[in-house]
């Protein structure tokens, strides 16, 4: 029988690996056209290595899925992915109550911030973890709200002026597309909450 964490891996790194082509998409509007298969490329890497990720605490899986995304995910999503999962892997106890998700998001949206040299506003994907530690943060947070305020933030970067990362060489052209990071925030936070909750 499945674990929960082994669902919890499962269903993230399938849903970016299918989310490719639509990443790849969104990139090569305002980017190098490369986050999508980075992402995949990572995500794969991870799925192979699921059984035995699924076996170690809840803090080793996260530090060790972060360490796999440095190595295997080009650009700069490898370090930014890389650096949130570890933070939570560092933070967060085996088995972590309400408010040690949102010290330990809390803690990871800081190192990430450091990591990238941004903040936000930038139109990143802190622009989806921001909002989503507001969402996870309020009193009686339900998954619904997580998955609104993951979707509604990723539509909040299109009309954004890039100022970190590659679209920011875009200037001007950089309005009027959604930032590929914010994206697949968005679907590996519906991912994240779908498995949690038993929709996946």
């Amino acid at each position: 029988m499945p674990t929960q964490l082994d669902k919890l891996i499962n269903t993230v790194c399938a849903r970016i690996i299918a989310a490719e082509p639509e990443l790849t998409q969104l990139d090569s509007e305002i980017g190098d056209a490369d986050h999508g298969v980075n992402m995949k490329r990572g995500f794969e890497a991870i799925l192979v290595d699921s059984s035995s990720l699924a076996a170690q605490p809840l803090p080793d899986a996260l530090k060790a899925a972060g360490m796999t995304l440095v190595m295997k995910v080009g650009g700069a999503s490898g370090p930014l992915y890389g650096t949130l999962f570890m933070t939570l892997g560092k933070e967060l106890p085996p088995e972590p109550s309400h408010d040690d998700v949102v010290r330990a998001f809390a803690a990871a949206i800081d190192a990430v911030k450091a990591r990238g040299k941004s903040d936000f506003g930038a139109k990143t994907m802190l622009d989806v973890l921001g909002p989503v530690l507001a969402a996870i943060s309020r009193p009686g947070a339900t998954f619904d709200a997580v998955r609104a305020a993951a979707a509604a933030s990723a539509e909040e970067t299109i009309p954004m002026l890039a100022t970190k990362g590659r679209a920011s060489f875009l200037g001007e052209r950089s309005i009027g597309h959604m930032d590929p990071g914010a994206r697949s925030s968005q679907i590996l936070i519906t991912a994240v909450c779908d498995a949690l909750e038993g929709t996946s």
